[in-house]
């Protein structure tokens, strides 16, 4: 299974994997249906969760049924919890940059929610745009998400003024990005350009560094006000066993004053 799931990763193109994953998820949700792991998102419980990585496949990482990996449960988990975003009637409008399957319909229901999508080439975006020069006016939304996106971007500086620029004053978002949070200084190094040594040195193919500890510096030099929060710390160890997060990912929650 692990090795299967590496080759699919490693030589299916992504717009067509996300196109796929519709077609094969419910038969795959079915198959592991159990009581070990439970999905936050829509409380589905399975025996086991699907492997997930590039490089290094990581176990029990990936819902069968959402497509959720650790990332998105987490961030599940603390807008359910730490904020209004699900239960307030105040109209917001949420730009999401490279929407993730396991919230695109959910966020698309939500009544409060004017929800834009956006991305360069995936087949599931509203939106066809360039981070780094974005569509919108100034200050047109209330709220961003833009999850694992700014690894793959070269000039990553001007894709952060971009996202400063279309949020309202007030406004939140957030940016998670993979990091390691032993480097105090990110990596990256341009005249690296083959494949698998990107994805050996870098952790995926099309990432372009590896974001450090000064990844919050370098949104709060841009103008954002960053918290750095460490939400596994307040949910129960066995329950972040359960809903299979990352233990100590820290959600950079940005926000502009």
């Amino acid at each position: 299974m692990v090795s299967v799931f590496k080759t699919v990763l490693n030589t299916i193109p992504r717009p067509i994997l996300i196109k796929a994953s519709y077609w094969v998820r419910p038969f795959i949700s079915l198959w592991l249906k159990g009581d070990r792991f439970t999905d936050p998102i829509d409380g589905k419980s399975f025996r086991k969760m699907l492997p997930y990585g590039y490089e290094v496949q990581r176990e029990n990482v990936l819902s069968p049924s959402t497509l959720s990996l650790e990332r998105h449960r987490l961030l599940w988990l603390y807008l359910k919890n730490e904020t209004d975003f699900f239960s307030t009637t105040e109209q917001k409008k949420l730009l999401h940059i490279a929407p993730e399957q396991c919230f695109l319909n959910r966020f698309r229901k939500q009544k409060n929610l004017t929800y834009v999508t956006s991305d360069l080439e995936s087949p599931i975006a509203d939106v066809k745009a360039d981070i780094c020069d974005l569509p919108f006016e100034d200050s047109s939304y209330d709220i961003i998400f833009c999850n694992h996106v700014l690894e793959h971007i070269p000039d990553d500086t001007k894709a952060m003024q971009e996202l400063f620029r279309v949020l309202k004053p007030g406004g939140f978002g957030i940016f998670q990005i993979p990091q390691d949070l032993n480097r105090a200084e990110t990596f990256e190094d341009d005249s690296i350009t083959d494949p698998k040594e990107r994805t050996k040195i870098f952790g995926q193919y099309d990432h372009v560094r590896v974001y450090g500890r000064d990844y919050f510096d370098k949104l709060r030099s841009i103008g954002f006000d960053v918290q750095e929060i460490d939400y596994t710390k307040k949910i129960a160890p066995e329950q972040v066993e359960r809903f299979a997060l990352a233990k100590g990912e820290i959600l950079p929650v940005c926000y502009k004053h």
